[in-house]
């Protein structure tokens, strides 16, 4: 059974095959990794990307009776669960710290410094665009790390003055960052903090 096709071992699963979806399990189970870790970046969520996929494959097993190639259909499945995840993952900040660090932590050098000069100067340009209250906000909230609160004593006005300049900051660097550059502000930010 080790030699059959895809196409064979496909037509085995539809029928009920678990020993056919052993063997395609056992086959795409490493490149599907590879392919998920690189969308993803976080080994964890990249192994329950893929059990997820292989679950839902054996659950809808009679309806793959029209699929091609289930080497095709697995990295499509496994690529739509991975966009699916990243985009949970932007409304889950533990998720996203994770996702950020991994891709601090695989820049590589020589892109880092091309790469930081022009964020920072976008960065900048952005931000000068902004009113001077939500500017000195953002400056003391991201750049030093402050909370709402500390913002809050240091100027001497309500936590609440101090977030809604930052939803303001952030709404304008949000549709900036993705009409120019193309990328999530997450990614933006989380690049020039860090450095």
């Amino acid at each position: 059974m080790e030699r059959f096709t895809d196409s064979e071992l496909l037509e085995l699963i539809v029928n009920d095959d678990n020993k056919a979806f052993t063997i395609i399990y056992n086959r795409y189970f490493h490149q599907l990794k590879r392919f998920v870790l690189r969308i993803l970046k976080s080994p964890q969520l990249t192994e329950d990307i893929i059990q997820e996929v292989f679950i839902l494959i054996w659950a809808n097993r009679a309806k793959l009776t029209g699929v091609k190639s289930i080497k095709a259909y697995l990295f499509i499945t496994a690529r739509n669960r991975a966009l699916d995840s990243l985009k949970a993952a932007f409304r889950s900040e533990v998720a996203m710290a994770e996702i950020i660090q991994k891709f601090i932590e695989q820049r590589n050098v020589i892109d880092d410094a091309l790469l930081d000069k022009e964020y920072h100067i976008f960065l900048d340009k952005v931000l000068a665009t902004l009113p001077d209250r939500s500017r000195q906000i953002f400056a003391l909230c991201r750049e030093q790390s402050k909370s709402y609160d500390e913002v809050a004593d240091i100027l001497g006005v309500s936590r609440n003055a101090v977030k809604n300049h930052m939803v303001l900051s952030m709404k304008i660097l949000r549709t900036s960052v993705k009409q120019e550059l193309g990328i999530s502000l997450m990614l933006l930010l989380a690049w020039v903090f860090s450095r």
